[in-house]
């Protein structure tokens, strides 16, 4: 076992390190102080805040998508015992309550309304529940003595938005529906107030101040309205020149001066259409503070609207976006993001130092920089349509993207904030760019490949621009027809000298890379019955392998052209394929939703990945060849580890230990320490010993209590398995009779159906067990026969007197 740790070559095992999957679709979301709850179709997801994994997951049976949730204000009902509360509601009109940290469904009943539930809240104790419907009715609900209360009537179509009066002992409601009203229901008469009336289109929020008497509404006519909840009357309107989606107050008595706050004054944060949080001043109506939530956002390019509510935990703030992800902010100043859904992942590749981050194309014009620690995310503006391909340079900050906009960019990563940038572009060719490669020496020049059928070469400046938005422009140093149809995939050799390229043209081809970036043929590759979808260099070898949609990858010498080896094992088209390994390994993705391992040398594919259920796009392996980042269609990111040598070591330890025990149970048995023995040898998983012990035991102590005090010592189900073998031998048929009859009179029959393939073992001890009896019968009267003929002859023999 030594020798094999020592000199094993290469890795043939691979285990899920990470991964990022959707958690979030669209639809509503809240928070505690660690966690962010959110919608995905039938489930309700838990993001953990500090590391942006899902801690937990809830899911209706039906498979029904959840229409709202709510979470108790302080997660948990004041009950004996208390437990954490969760609420669903599905389109199935069912209504679901969950301990969400056992993902356990703890009771569910009708909803009672017509129509899907669209909005849900608690009070802030926690025991009532108010559901909207797109009945236009309210009911409340007393969960803890499971009943409705209130059922409320009046509402004009979908009642979107409820809210309790922070002051329990009030015993009022707000609602709102298509109407543009904030109905305000009294409790206890089951009435409806007042109607407030100021904004003309939808209320999109509610806000209330600490002591009760004052209420802030926000709604997408681009107005917030401050009511005074005495008189029931506004006393001022807020112009804020934006669809606002979220608004909070902050909280009274507090140092808020960094954010622009400088008097007593009632303020508010509102977020919206114009994708940046404001801090107003109620009294004046004044815009006191305006926060951008990125550097890289330009509203006149991209409008990053904010859609959903703001919502405090502690003194920070959240929003989601356009793009289904949230922004962490404290005092205003954005600290992580979470992307919850990242549709088709076309491309990904391993960034930053030590491989910290990865960054994503996705079918989108963004691109997105996650940091695999915290899944914290940067969304990177700059192309205007769908990004195909990413590369980058061996220096770990740079990177390339190409897209359908027909350009390329250069992306540069701020080294101690991790910030990334764009610090050039280039655009000249007249069809999308679907692949791009970058030179491997020194960060000198970028290759690109489109649909225009051409190659180009782009020379990079020696000092790219370090500060500000300055943004050099690129200029192809050399253009080349190179292909017939698309271009699928370009790649640049390990010294800088030569390029491959693929195409649907079915064919790989050899360039030449001279120094003044001029480009010559070398050679084509023909093989390939269909389009060829990746081409990679070997990092040791003067060979090139290559991927096509006829299934098969091939490995083509740089000599004379010709294939030296062809992979065949994936059921549909292999979309990606690279060296690992040193050179001695491939590893291959294909559209079936698997990732090959290869040996080169023997053809063998020894290890297959399987994470995905859809086209893996994206493959690319960490620099010290330890970690590999796969991407699929399903929009999940797996981030795979070697585990080779820690499963050798675990297999050594194994026999190790497999050793051990067994010279322990030699001298167990040569010491008859028979009760040790057995457990030892049924740990073991060895019939023939534990048999040896029986016998052992039998022989040594026949009486019946001392195989009985073994026998309920022991694992019961494995003596059953093993009693089932031994019961086909008339040699060892006796031993397994009596370990039965000690397992039969002391288990009752229950226990013993519960064990793993209990029926079949009993099945199978019938038939032998009575051909056991037949034959005991036969000795016994053979055995009678006997005795009766000894005795006469006795009698026949005795001497006369």
């Amino acid at each position: 076992s030594k020798q094999l740790v020592t000199f094993l070559p290469f890795p043939y095992s691979f285990a899920v390190s990470s991964k990022i999957e959707p958690f979030y679709k669209g639809g509503k979301v809240q928070v505690n102080e660690k966690h962010i709850f959110c919608t995905c179709g039938s489930r309700v997801n838990v993001l953990e805040i500090s590391t942006g994994k899902i801690v937990h997951s809830v899911e209706h049976d039906d498979q029904e998508d959840i229409t709202s949730f709510a979470l108790s204000c302080d997660d948990e009902v004041k009950q004996t015992p208390p437990s954490p509360l969760l609420v669903t509601a599905s389109r199935a009109l069912l209504l679901k309550q969950w301990d969400w940290k056992q993902a356990q469904c703890t009771r569910s009943w009708r909803a009672i309304h017509t129509v899907p539930v669209a909005s849900m809240t608690f009070d802030s104790t926690s025991t009532l529940l108010a559901t909207g419907g797109c009945d236009g009715t309210i009911k409340l609900w007393d969960v803890v003595k499971q009943y409705c209360t209130h059922n409320l009537k009046g509402s004009s179509g979908v009642v979107h938005l409820v809210q309790f009066h922070p002051d329990i002992g009030r015993l009022q409601l707000f609602s709102s529906s298509l109407d543009c009203g904030i109905r305000l229901w009294d409790l206890r008469s089951s009435q409806c107030v007042c109607v407030l009336q100021s904004h003309y289109s939808a209320v999109t929020s509610l806000c209330f101040s600490t002591d009760g008497h004052t209420m802030v509404s926000s709604g997408r006519d681009k107005i917030c309205t401050v009511w005074d909840l005495k008189t029931k009357k506004a006393k001022r309107t807020v112009p804020v020149y934006e669809a606002v989606e979220g608004v909070v107050l902050l909280p009274e008595n507090e140092d808020f001066s960094q954010i622009g706050v400088k008097s007593k004054d009632l303020h508010f944060i509102t977020a919206g259409s114009k994708g940046v949080l404001r801090v107003w001043e109620s009294s004046t109506a004044r815009c006191v503070h305006t926060q951008t939530l990125s550097s890289t956002f330009n509203p006149d390019d991209d409008p990053r609207s904010l859609t959903h509510h703001l919502v405090p935990v502690s003194l920070s703030l959240m929003q989601n976006y356009e793009t289904n992800s949230f922004i962490c902010c404290n005092l205003c100043l954005p600290s992580s993001q979470f992307v919850g859904y990242n549709d088709e992942v076309l491309d990904v590749k391993f960034l930053g130092k030590g491989d910290s981050h990865i960054v994503v194309a996705t079918n989108s014009c963004q691109l997105k920089v996650f940091e695999l620690l915290t899944n914290s995310c940067q969304i990177l503006y700059g192309h205007t349509d769908t990004v195909l391909s990413l590369d980058v340079f061996k220096k770990d900050s740079l990177f390339a993207s190409c897209a359908k906009d027909r350009s390329v960019r250069v992306w540069q990563m701020d080294s101690d904030g991790g910030q990334v940038r764009c610090v050039a572009q280039g655009s000249s060719h007249t069809n999308a760019v679907g692949s791009i490669a970058c030179s491997r020496l020194k960060s000198s020049f970028i290759v690109s490949g489109s649909q225009d059928c051409t190659v180009k070469v782009w020379d990079l400046p020696v000092d790219l621009p370090s500060t500000g938005a300055d943004i050099h422009q690129l200029t192809a140093s050399s253009t080349e027809k190179a292909h017939d149809k698309d271009i699928n995939s370009v790649a640049v050799s390990p010294n800088d000298k030569l390029l491959a390229s693929g195409s649907q043209d079915r064919t790989a081809k050899l360039w030449s890379l001279a120094e003044e970036g001029s480009v010559g043929l070398l050679g084509v590759f023909r093989g390939h019955r269909r389009g060829v979808w990746a081409v990679c260099f070997s990092p040791v070898d003067q060979v090139l392998a290559t991927s096509s949609a006829d299934g098969t990858a091939k490995l083509w010498s740089l000599q004379d052209f010709s294939c030296l080896k062809t992979f065949e094992g994936h059921d549909a088209s292999v979309l990606k394929v690279i060296f690992v390994s040193r050179g001695t390994q491939l590893l291959t993705s294909g559209s079936d939703g698997l990732v090959k391992l290869w040996t080169i040398k023997t053809n063998e594919c020894v290890k297959t990945l399987d994470a995905h259920q859809d086209k893996v796009w994206g493959l690319h392996a960490s620099r010290k060849d330890d970690k590999v980042v796969t991407a699929s269609a399903d929009s999940n990111i797996t981030v795979w580890v070697d585990v080779t040598e820690v499963e050798l070591a675990e297999e050594q330890a194994k026999q190790e230990d497999h050793i051990l025990k067994k010279q322990k149970l030699s001298n167990l048995l040569h010491e008859k320490k028979y009760l040790k023995a057995l457990g030892l040898a049924i740990s073991l998983d060895q019939p023939h010993t534990v048999l040896t012990v029986i016998k052992g035991i039998l022989s040594y102590k026949s009486s019946p209590p001392s195989l009985t005090r073994f026998c309920l010592r022991s694992p019961s189900e494995s003596l059953l398995r093993y009693c089932v073998v031994w019961n086909t031998n008339a040699r060892n048929c006796q031993d397994a009779q009596a370990v039965l009859q000690v397992l039969l009179t002391h288990l009752p029959p229950e226990e013993l159906l519960q064990y793993q393939g209990a029926r079949t073992h009993l099945e199978g001890l019938i038939p032998y067990t009575e051909r056991h009896m037949q034959r005991i019968g036969h000795l016994l009267q053979a055995s009678m026969f006997l005795n009766y003929m000894w005795q006469k002859m006795r009698v026949t023999g005795a001497p006369s007197r």
